[in-house]
């Protein structure tokens, strides 16, 4: 991904509803992992799993540079990976409580993510400046055949 300055871009993931809440856009319904033109490491700021997880570090170069994101989902857990490094890792059977996190502070989602689909639709979020993307790749994970 490239982003250009003042960027807010969020990628969606696991989007199991195209129909909105009431009061609320369709993005409000799945997980979203944030790309934004950012130099902090916040629960909005890129490679966070959106008001969820903060990442670890902002690994995303400056505006007009090639990015590489990796998102990857395999049961309940999420991992991103930009350039290279692991920043955020959430594990869906933690956040069992809704609008909580783990850590017991609050988020802005009224959902148990321990309960929510594994499966849906994924999209592509912007308020409005420009995000190119290339080279997306889905790729489905096989489980391991078992060591005997």
């Amino acid at each position: 991904l490239q982003d250009q300055p003042g960027l807010q871009q969020r990628g969606l993931l696991s989007h199991p509803l195209l129909e909105p809440q009431p009061g609320k856009d369709v993005g409000f319904n799945g997980l979203e992992i944030a790309i934004d033109d950012t130099a902090s490491a916040g629960y909005h700021d890129t490679g966070a799993i959106y008001d969820l997880v903060k990442p670890s570090e902002n690994r995303m170069k400056p505006a007009g540079q090639w990015n590489q994101l990796e998102l990857r989902c395999k049961g309940n857990n999420i991992r991103v990976t930009i350039n290279g490094g692991t920043v955020a890792r959430m594990d869906c059977r933690e956040f069992n409580q809704p609008s909580l996190r783990p850590d017991g502070t609050s988020h802005k989602f009224p959902f148990c993510y321990s309960d929510h689909p594994h499966s849906g639709y994924i999209g592509l979020q912007d308020h409005g400046a420009d995000c190119w993307y290339k080279n997306i790749k889905l790729l489905v994970l096989r489980s391991r055949p078992e060591k005997r």
